[in-house]
């Protein structure tokens, strides 16, 4: 190996760097052998040079490689996965997961937890009493095999190499590096051994790339590093403009997930991106001859209540209770305070600032302020009207479910600021707003 510092001028000069080089380097920072100002160093070379596709996808082999690989070769299906890049509302996993196993297919999906203003599936997912969302690898293996999907967080050995690099860029303003970006991502889906893999990348004022151009450049940089490391991956552009469900929290959109699932309750933009982000999966799986195949397929294990027992069964292998479907309102916690926030006029909703939907859900103790903040899962905003809804004057345009009165009334202050109206009708957009392929 070259001296880091020598790999670090090479990418400083815009050079272009070898896999040997990269994978050396990475190999360093996981072993401790060069210092946080040398990876801060690179971080800040691939930020202002950036990286070709031949170096992105060595960097995200490497990364891969630092630990962990999982195998999933035993299994008699395809192993396949989502990826979303946050967003308000978005419970997609929730329901995207068991549709994907109802049709054939393993999902043994990593998460996160809540990023920013964006809510995290295992933050939802810990709202199920005994839920285990961190198991060892015997039973997340088990639960796979027996149900078809487990819902869980990173273990430790994933990717270490990501971990060191991404703690680093966190503070030294270097995170929004697609190259890096694309490598931390993808190095963690593939430790996961996928089969395939479907992205949703968002855009709008509720996601974290909010202009559509930026999100997709992230979305193309995924893809075609994903394919270049030999995992079939596409992308879904989706719209962030408006939460995507009506309930945006923790344990309120685990609700929203099981009435969608069970067809109590689904929500029209959400039912419209999970169908089509499950057919994405289906069809690079092989499990389908077309999209609209597998969008079929996808509906008619939705509408069997297939998909809806699998969820279910995930639940109770994973530790929680086996009548969790059944008895959902008996087992999800719930806020002690309800306060609704009302139409001011008879008016049309015209626009929602969704990135201060998902702040309000923070404030109320439903996300982090700092890492090790607890999160209250019960609080959150449900029958969030979405932009084109009807309203007359005094009717809710959202219910807010607080801890206190005063988080409460602060809350509901928000939402108001957050909901802007219109006397005519205003055009409503398609959430999924663009495919990007290989």
């Amino acid at each position: 190996m070259e001296l880091p510092q020598e790999i670090i001028r090479r990418k400083r000069d815009g050079e272009t760097l070898s896999a040997a080089n990269i994978t050396a380097f990475v190999n360093a920072m996981s072993a401790g052998s060069i210092t946080d100002g040398q990876v801060a160093a690179f971080a800040m070379a691939v930020f202002f040079n950036g990286m070709k596709r031949e170096e992105a996808v060595a960097l995200t082999l490497a990364m891969r490689d630092s630990g962990d690989v999982l195998d999933w070769s035993d299994l008699p299906g395809p192993v396949v996965d989502k990826h979303s890049t946050g967003g308000v509302g978005d419970n997609v996993s929730l329901m995207l997961a068991p549709l994907a196993v109802a049709c054939g297919a393993y999902v043994p999906m990593i998460s996160g937890r809540g990023l920013g203003h964006t809510g995290g599936t295992l933050d939802k997912m810990d709202s199920i009493p005994g839920y285990i969302s961190q198991p060892d690898n015997t039973l997340f293996r088990k639960v796979v095999r027996e149900v078809g999907c487990a819902i869980i967080g990173q273990t430790a050995n994933l990717a270490p190499a990501d971990k060191r690099l991404y703690s680093i860029r966190d503070v030294t303003a270097t995170v929004e590096s697609i190259p890096l970006i694309t490598a931390s991502i993808l190095s963690k889906k593939l430790s996961a051994g996928l089969n395939a893999l479907v992205l949703d990348v968002k855009s709008g004022n509720g996601a974290f790339m909010a202009r559509n151009r930026d999100a997709v450049a992230l979305a193309t940089s995924i893809v075609e590093v994903a394919n270049g490391a030999g995992l079939p991956t596409t992308a879904l552009l989706t719209d962030m403009n408006e939460p995507l469900a009506l309930a945006a929290g923790n344990a309120v959109e685990v609700k929203n997930a099981v009435d969608f699932l069970t067809g109590d309750r689904r929500d029209t933009r959400l039912e419209s991106v999970t169908l089509a982000l499950v057919g994405e999966m289906l069809l690079s799986a092989r499990l389908a001859p077309n999209l609209k195949a597998a969008i079929d397929k996808t509906r008619e294990a939705l509408n069997s209540g297939k998909a809806a027992e699998v969820f279910g069964r995930m639940v109770a292998g994973l530790g929680g209770p086996s009548d969790f479907i059944e008895k959902l309102g008996h087992y999800l916690p719930s806020a002690p305070i309800t306060v609704e926030v009302s139409a001011p006029v008879a008016s049309y909703v015209a626009s929602i600032d969704t990135r201060a939907i998902g702040i309000t859900v923070v404030a109320l103790g439903g996300g982090r302020i700092r890492p090790q903040d607890p999160v209250d899962h019960a609080v959150g905003i449900t029958a969030l009207q979405p932009i084109g809804a009807k309203m007359e004057k005094g009717e809710p345009v959202a219910r807010v479910h607080a801890r206190t009165q005063d988080d409460a009334k602060t809350a509901a202050l928000a939402i108001e600021k957050a909901y802007g109206f219109t006397d005519r009708k205003p055009r409503t957009v398609n959430p999924v707003l663009r495919r990007i392929g290989a």
